[in-house]
């Protein structure tokens, strides 16, 4: 499979590499997590002035037309800078979502206001005990007339509290285990009934669990098919999954590259620790490591949007498992060769760390997928 970039996308990876550089430091990063929302409106307009909000969405719906190998270029990008603006909950996920089963009323309203940065939104689809099965649904969707009553709770809906508009899968018939019944609902922020409580997570991201008691939505809130949502939202987490890869790969490779840099510099018995040998092997490997995971993360991004669920699971699955195992070994190769400064938060090697860690647990860990790779090649 040819992994070449075309010119305009070159383009695009070259500029978004110049904006990390030049205004996404490590310094500025930490002063964007500080704010109230957790990231920068200022960077999120910039994103939308660069066409990166719209970057996969058609030219119809306010977007750029991009595929996979946009998106790839994106979540590098995002995963060098350790950004944490909500591009994936809301670009990614939730916008993809609604683009690829969304009314064309839905498409309308939605997909140019996130394009032009005026709309955050996200999913809610795992919940307490759920253990990453997307088709444990305990939160119900009851017909009231021309309405649905919600009731129920989900957990960690990334940007969850600073989202316009959240996509909640609830059941509308069925046992709380079974693959049909499922359905999609568009709830708003601030909806009566509905509990957002916020935090933050390990790496310096936010979530949010919500709590639905009797919250209740029109039927023109209902996105897709009501009762077959499962396939959907299976493809959704699909194409997260792959960016979510793409995006370990770009941490991985400023992660590596930090830590370069320091074992050049740092003295011990009157030489640069990097002259040992040890050091040398170990830096070898995390190169190592990163280039085979860039392979699987491509190759994962190119198979999210196959038609073919067997053949996408099984790539998007093999890259999930595989990045989640060489994400570790990279975060705690460049813990030990920063030594004790490694852990500490006035480092940016810490903070990379905890991004591939939490990268890992999101949409999956490597046991669950690899579990899922083995179903799927059955």
């Amino acid at each position: 499979m040819n992994f070449s970039f075309n010119e305009e996308q070159k383009l695009l990876r070259e500029s978004l590499e110049k904006f990390v550089q030049r205004d996404y430091t490590f310094e500025n990063r930490k002063a964007y997590r500080a704010l109230p929302d957790g990231y920068s409106p200022e960077v999120w307009k910039q994103f939308a002035d660069m066409g990166l909000l719209g970057l996969p969405f058609s030219e119809d719906n306010g977007g750029m037309g991009g595929g996979a190998a946009e998106t790839i270029v994106a979540m590098t990008a995002i995963g060098n800078g350790l950004m944490v603006e909500p591009y994936f909950p809301t670009v990614v996920m939730a916008g993809g979502l609604i683009n690829q089963a969304g009314s064309a009323a839905q498409k309308q309203a939605l997909l140019p206001a996130i394009a032009e940065g005026k709309l955050i939104a996200s999913t809610a689809f795992g919940e307490p005990g759920g253990r990453f099965d997307l088709f444990r649904v305990k939160t119900t969707a009851k017909k009231d007339g021309n309405d649905y009553v919600l009731n129920g709770r989900k957990a960690v809906v990334l940007h969850g509290a600073q989202a316009d508009r959240i996509i909640v899968s609830a059941r509308t018939s069925g046992g709380a285990n079974d693959s049909d019944g499922i359905s999609l609902f568009l709830v708003e922020r601030g909806a009566p009934g509905l509990k957002v409580t916020d935090y933050r997570t390990g790496d310096g991201m936010r979530a949010a669990d919500l709590v639905l008691k009797d919250v209740r939505v029109n039927a023109d809130a209902l996105v897709g098919e009501e009762g077959k949502a499962l396939p959907v939202i299976e493809a959704a987490a699909d194409r997260g999954i792959a960016a979510l890869c793409a995006e370990a790969v770009g941490v991985m490779q400023t992660l590596n590259a930090l830590t370069l840099e320091y074992i050049k510099n740092r003295q011990q018995f009157g030489q640069p620790i990097g002259r040992f040998q040890v050091m040398q092997h170990r830096a070898a490997d995390m190169f190592i490591h990163a280039e085979q995971c860039k392979s699987m993360a491509y190759l994962a991004c190119m198979k999210a949007d196959s038609a073919d669920a067997k053949e996408r699971t099984h790539a998007v699955s093999a890259a999930k498992a595989y990045i989640g195992k060489c994400g570790r070994v990279v975060a705690q190769l460049a813990i030990q060769m920063h030594g004790g400064m490694g852990v500490t938060n006035e480092l940016p090697a810490a903070h990379y760390a905890k991004r591939l860690t939490l990268i890992d647990f999101n949409l999956g860990d490597t046991d669950y997928h690899l579990q899922r790779f083995i179903k799927a090649a059955a």
